[in-house]
């Protein structure tokens, strides 16, 4: 997950949706841009959605003179591996919609294939009725949406996906659908149901991190919690992250990834620092590269 000040979003709880819904505190459009454009990385990903505000806006100011606007249809597809920043950034998004007003709420709903499919017949149908009313005035997020078509013939999860197409077509300017989920498992989804996929005009891609974004992330997380890295620690860090992508292609989590490594770092930093009878400021905000070398490997 990328990292964000938590002045946008925040998670509550409902007895429905447990730690899945997020509502949306109040703050001005600017300082909604601010939080994406201060995100890591993510550079395509920006790009399109100052594409789609733009859209947003001129659509409106065409209504204001009576010329001929297009219909606002902003559902979407979300491609990336985990920990790529997809749902932070559905969170932004619903922030940034409510500011253009083209959300009435602004708040997301986090699901996944158990929330949406049931076990006996008319079970997924009331399912979805329920994820959909959760959704309305804000965005419908479904992560591993691939998921819902997995099932063999006694599965329901067609059924699934035939209430939600339904829904985007009695609730098209009330709410905004998300699937999400792996790049190649998200292709093949679509394309075996070419009705859904012409449904979403929009599709971003979010790409794995860089090493060096990867570093940047730590020291993030690391200022955050009033820690740094040594030079010799990031350097190790980087050495490690590049050796680990090298040999599978991709570093697997990317940045949740990095985060719990961070802080297994710091466990280990305080380990290495509990029988030290002199401890100043410095010690006790730097890690060290034997640190990240157990962090990783121990």
């Amino acid at each position: 997950m990328k990292l964000i000040k938590k002045y946008i979003t925040m998670p509550i709880k409902s007895e429905r949706q447990q730690k899945k819904v997020y509502t949306t505190r109040p703050g001005s459009l600017k300082k909604i841009k601010r939080e994406i454009d201060s995100l890591i990385g993510l550079d395509n990903v920006k790009k399109l959605i100052k594409e789609i505000e733009a859209f947003v806006h001129i659509q409106k100011k065409r209504r204001e003179n009576n010329l001929v606007s297009q219909p606002i249809s902003l559902h979407m597809v979300f491609k990336g591996n985990p920990g790529t920043g997809k749902t932070t950034i559905a969170r932004l998004l619903a922030a940034l919609f409510k500011e253009l007003g083209v959300l009435e709420k602004g708040h997301l709903v986090e699901v996944e294939r158990a929330d949406l499919v049931g076990e006996y017949i008319g079970h997924t149908a009331q399912k979805v009725r329920v994820q959909i009313n959760n959704a309305m005035g804000g965005i419908l997020f479904i992560d591993e949406a691939y998921s819902l078509a997995r099932g063999g013939e006694r599965d329901f999860g067609k059924e699934a996906i035939d209430s939600l197409v339904k829904a985007m077509e009695d609730y098209k300017d009330s709410f905004i659908l998300i699937l999400a989920g792996y790049p190649n498992e998200m292709d093949y989804f679509l394309n075996t149901n070419p009705g859904l996929n012409s449904r979403f005009p929009i599709h971003m891609y979010f790409e794995d991190y860089t090493v060096e974004e990867l570093a940047q992330i730590a020291d993030v997380i690391l200022t955050n919690r009033q820690y740094k890295l040594s030079g010799d620690a990031r350097e190790t860090l980087k050495r490690i992250l590049r050796s680990s992508i090298s040999e599978r292609g991709s570093l697997e989590g990317n940045a949740r990834f990095i985060r719990n490594m961070m802080e297994k770092a710091i466990r280990k930093q305080a380990l290495r620092l509990s029988g030290n009878q002199i401890l100043n400021r410095e010690k006790l905000i730097t890690i060290e590269k034997k640190d990240i070398i157990q962090a990783f490997y121990v």
